[in-house]
């Protein structure tokens, strides 16, 4: 751990910020882990709109809120052994046929929930117990909820995985109730109150449409944003994503943001600065990735935002991700800020 970690972690004890971060995919748990090590005061909420791999399958079958983003937050958070977050990650093998593809943590957060009356919440504060997990984990809302969207031709289409492999350029996107469609999606009042008491909101990183505005379509949680006092941070994506994003900019990813808020809400966004050397990417194993999304810094000016640019590039495994220390680092830092304003202001 680098000097400036470290003397983080001793300002930390005196008074741990308060950060929110809110989204789904792969690239959220990388944020928490880093997150965690600077011992901030954390809480994820975590996308429950995703009906692809073995989330999909499990909540056709057993009609549950889709664990597996859960699953790897809780994973993130966890002072759990290795042996034991191992077994949690654990995939059975394809030729496995009737557990093929589950992971065994979606299945026990499934079972969880079941035990609790399909009470995805409850379930997963009671595992979050068990794991030891540093800070709070909430899914977005407590019911299962179909993406759906809009596409620019005038088509729709609902589920996640439908939308995002229909290649088609996305209007707008909103939320259903899975079970009962006439019933307005809501977020639970830990939500809401984590989102109003927070120094910092972080939106991503990760999908655009499929992981993050989810969360911010559900109605009460989207005027909680609007109406909270804390500073909210958008980490921009690295690259730009095929069916979601293809050659946008980072202000063409705020503009989508706040057009499904309704204003100018996103307050500052944190944009690496490093190029992805053009012979590095292995988009065979990343096929959902494009190019590098463009910087547009007079246009995200234009919307108010605060631009912070840094090396946030992490480079291995034939992909590009956010360092996740960088980052964290830089959201700790604008915590304080924002949390010696409130201060300041009372």
């Amino acid at each position: 751990m680098s000097s400036n970690a470290a003397k983080t972690i001793k300002v930390i004890k005196g008074r741990r910020p308060k950060i929110t971060v809110i989204g789904g995919g792969t690239g959220l748990p990388v944020i928490l882990n880093s997150l965690r090590d600077l011992n901030a005061d954390i809480t994820a909420v975590v996308t429950v709109a995703d009906n692809g791999g073995s989330s999909g399958a499990i909540r056709n079958y057993i009609n549950v809120v889709p664990p597996g983003d859960i699953r790897n937050v809780l994973v993130a958070l966890s002072n759990l052994d290795r042996l034991s977050l191992d077994v949690f990650q654990y995939r059975f093998a394809s030729d496995d046929s009737f557990l093929a593809g589950h992971a065994i943590g979606n299945l026990i957060i499934a079972a969880l929930s079941e035990m609790d009356g399909n009470n995805i919440f409850d379930a997963v504060q009671e595992l979050s117990q068990m794991m030891k997990v540093e800070g709070h984990v909430f899914p977005a809302s407590n019911e299962p909820l179909t993406l759906n969207a809009k596409f620019t031709d005038g088509t729709t289409l609902a589920g996640e995985h439908e939308i995002t492999y229909a290649d088609k350029t996305i209007e707008r996107v909103w939320v259903t109730d899975t079970n009962d469609p006439s019933e307005e999606p809501e977020a639970v009042l830990p939500v809401l109150a984590s989102i109003m008491q927070a120094d910092v909101i972080v939106l991503g990183p990760g999908s655009l449409f499929t992981s993050i505005l989810p969360n911010l379509m559900i109605k009460n949680l989207g005027e909680a944003i609007r109406e909270t006092a804390a500073e909210v941070i958008y980490i921009c994506n690295i690259m730009t994503q095929k069916g979601e994003t293809v050659n946008f900019t980072d202000a063409d990813h705020v503009r989508v943001l706040n057009r499904h808020l309704g204003g100018h809400y996103i307050d500052t966004v944190l944009v690496n600065s490093t190029p992805v050397p053009s012979d590095y990417m292995d988009y065979v194993r990343y096929n959902e990735y494009l190019r590098q999304v463009g910087n547009d810094f007079a246009g995200l000016r234009q919307m108010g935002c605060r631009v912070i640019t840094d090396d946030f590039l992490s480079l291995h495994d034939g992909g590009a991700f956010h360092d996740g220390h960088k980052v964290a680092q830089e959201i700790v830092n604008l915590a304080f800020q924002a949390g010696n304003r409130k201060n300041e202001e009372r």
